[in-house]
C-alpha cells in the first residue's frame, strides 16, 4: 500500500512543471506581444502634463492595459522644484522609484530619504509617503505592482481645465483607488 502511495505522489510532483507553464503560457497569451517605447514617447497618451499636485510630465512607458493589470510603468520629467505628492496611501500596489536625473526626498512612514541620480527606492502597499522634487529639474521611472488605477489618475489630472482645489485632488486620489492622508512635503 506505502508503495501506492509513494507512486502517485511521484506522478504528481511531475505534473507540476506541467501546470506551472500551462498557467506561463495562459498569462503570456493574455499579455500578448512584446513592444518597444521610444525614449521620449509615451505609449499610450504621448506626454501627459499634471495639474493640481505638481506641473511634470509624464509618459506611461508600459501601460496596466499592456500587462493585464499586472504592472505600470512611467518615466516623470520633473518641473516643478518645491512640489511634490500629497501623503498618501496605495492600498493595494508598490511602487518603485528610479532616479535618472535631479534629486528628490521622500517621506515613507516616519522614514526621511534622499535620493539622486542611480538611486532608487521601494514604497510598499499601506505606507504613507510623499516626495518632493529637490532640484530644478529632474527625472524618474516608476514602477507600479500591480498597475492599480495610477494611470487613470494622471489622465484625470490632465484633463482638467483649471488649477483644482486641494479638496479636488483629494477626490480625484480617491477615485483612483489612493488615499490623501497629510500635506505634501516641504524641503
Amino acid at each position: 500500500m506505502k508503495r501506492h502511495a509513494f507512486i502517485g505522489s511521484l506522478a504528481g510532483v511531475a505534473l507540476c512543471p506541467a501546470v506551472v507553464w500551462g498557467k506561463v503560457a495562459s498569462l503570456a497569451a493574455e499579455i500578448g506581444k512584446a513592444f518597444k517605447t521610444k525614449a521620449g514617447e509615451g505609449r499610450k497618451y504621448g506626454h501627459i502634463q499634471l495639474k493640481g499636485v505638481n506641473a511634470n510630465v509624464l509618459d506611461i512607458k508600459i501601460s496596466g492595459s499592456d500587462t493585464n493589470g499586472g504592472l505600470a510603468m512611467f518615466e516623470q520629467t520633473s518641473l516643478s522644484q518645491g512640489r511634490g505628492t500629497p501623503l498618501h496611501v496605495h492600498p493595494a500596489q508598490d511602487e518603485v522609484f528610479y532616479v535618472i536625473e535631479g534629486a528628490y526626498e521622500f517621506l515613507v512612514g516616519k522614514e526621511r530619504f534622499s535620493l539622486t541620480v542611480g538611486e532608487s527606492i521601494f514604497l510598499p502597499r499601506q505606507v504613507p509617503h510623499a516626495w518632493t522634487q529637490a532640484s530644478p529639474k529632474g527625472k524618474m521611472l516608476v514602477t507600479l505592482q500591480p498597475a492599480g488605477k495610477l494611470e487613470n489618475f494622471f489622465t484625470q489630472m490632465a484633463a482638467l481645465d483649471h488649477e483644482p482645489s486641494q479638496e479636488e485632488v483629494a477626490k480625484i486620489f480617491e477615485a483612483n483607488e489612493m488615499k490623501v492622508v497629510g500635506p505634501p512635503l516641504k524641503i
